[in-house]
């Protein structure tokens, strides 16, 4: 992985991005987009979207959602305490005792977020499981007035961001769900954009609001219009205690991305992604998925008559939490997977099932 791109992933890790308030992340986008795009739109519902080679007769779109699940403030009560609502899928045990951030329209506000100490529970509240209405969040302010002062109803809260390395090529960090799929899918059109024979129009859409229903997927694949639609998201990694990899299948860090199978997939997209990888030596996972995919793929594959959709996914331990764990090996294969995939894209090709 070149210095620029790793620099450029932990500039959106440390770049707050909840649903609806994504407009400070896509700015990067954006900008680094800009140095080897032919053109870069925003839509009005704020999608980003970079064009390598627009002209091409075949439209491939790739998709990597830039939202992120977080909080929002809801009340200030006479205190200075701060309640909130979720923006996506928590489980409150992962917020107890967090180091937080309320991002205003002055700046970051540090807060923390905890709920009554352990020494203090009764055995019923101890037994009971956690619920949000139980937590609240802590500026330090002095009381009500203080508070308001500094926060507003409206918003939005993420955990404390940033990124940490591990071993063997290993970095944790909130937010991986989706930065690590929208990397990919912006490093493959600038990865494509260098071969001399390019055919397919490449598009990479860094998309909103994929945590509160894959709703940017929806608008930016009516606009593009592609005939091929591949996603690239999370997974879960089953190499940890506790999950069943008979049931959730074998999925490991380390081993490349994962190429999915099912209907929700195209089956010459599948064939075409492991022809590539296989040509090139680039490691790869399959995975199976006999439902809708509850990504921007689903999105993808049902936009106006239909899209030859795809899902390439990045193994990740412990997702929606403050350690979501990846390895930067298996983002860089995506990124590599993807480029020779548009770069194997003939003008003739009829990705149509059956056909």
């Amino acid at each position: 992985m070149e210095s620029e791109s790793l620099q450029f992933f932990e500039q959106m890790l440390n770049t707050p991005s909840p649903s609806g308030y994504e407009a400070p992340v896509q700015d990067l986008v954006r900008e680094y987009a800009g140095k080897f795009a032919d053109k870069v739109d925003t839509d009005f519902h704020g999608n980003v979207i970079a064009a390598v080679n627009s002209g091409g007769k075949v439209r491939v779109m790739m998709a990597g959602h830039c939202d992120q699940i977080g909080l929002l403030v809801t009340q200030i009560d006479e205190m200075g305490f701060i309640r909130c609502q979720t923006i996506g899928g928590w489980d409150p045990v992962q917020l107890v005792g967090q180091k937080m951030a309320i991002w205003t329209d002055q700046g970051e506000i540090p807060a923390v977020i905890s709920r009554k100490p352990i020494h203090l529970l009764t055995d019923s509240e101890r037994k009971a499981p956690i619920q949000l209405k139980d937590l609240w969040l802590d500026i330090g302010a002095q009381d009500q007035a203080q508070a308001k002062s500094l926060v507003k109803v409206g918003d939005p809260v993420t955990l404390q961001l940033g990124m940490q390395k591990m071993q063997n090529g290993l970095v944790f960090g909130p937010k991986m769900d989706d930065t690590t799929g929208l990397w990919v899918v912006v490093e493959a059109a600038r990865r494509y954009g260098k071969f001399a024979k390019k055919n397919c129009a490449a598009f990479a859409a860094s998309t909103v609001q994929e945590e509160i229903g894959l709703r940017g997927a929806k608008t930016s694949a009516f606009g593009i219009d592609p005939h091929i639609g591949i996603a690239v998201d999370v997974t879960h990694a089953t190499d940890c205690p506790t999950i069943d990899r008979g049931e959730r299948g074998e999925v490991y860090l380390g081993r490349g991305p994962v190429i999915y199978r099912g209907p929700n997939m195209n089956p010459k997209v599948v064939s075409r992604l492991i022809e590539v990888a296989e040509k090139h030596k680039i490691p790869y996972q399959i995975a199976a998925l006999g439902k809708a995919a509850p990504n921007d793929s689903n999105a993808i594959q049902t936009t106006r008559g239909g899209v030859a959709a795809g899902l390439v996914a990045i193994p990740n331990r412990y997702m929606h939490s403050a350690v979501e764990t990846i390895s930067l090996e298996d983002i860089d294969h995506a990124a590599t997977l993807l480029a020779e995939f548009l770069h194997s894209i003939e003008d003739d090709d009829d990705f149509r099932p059956g056909m």
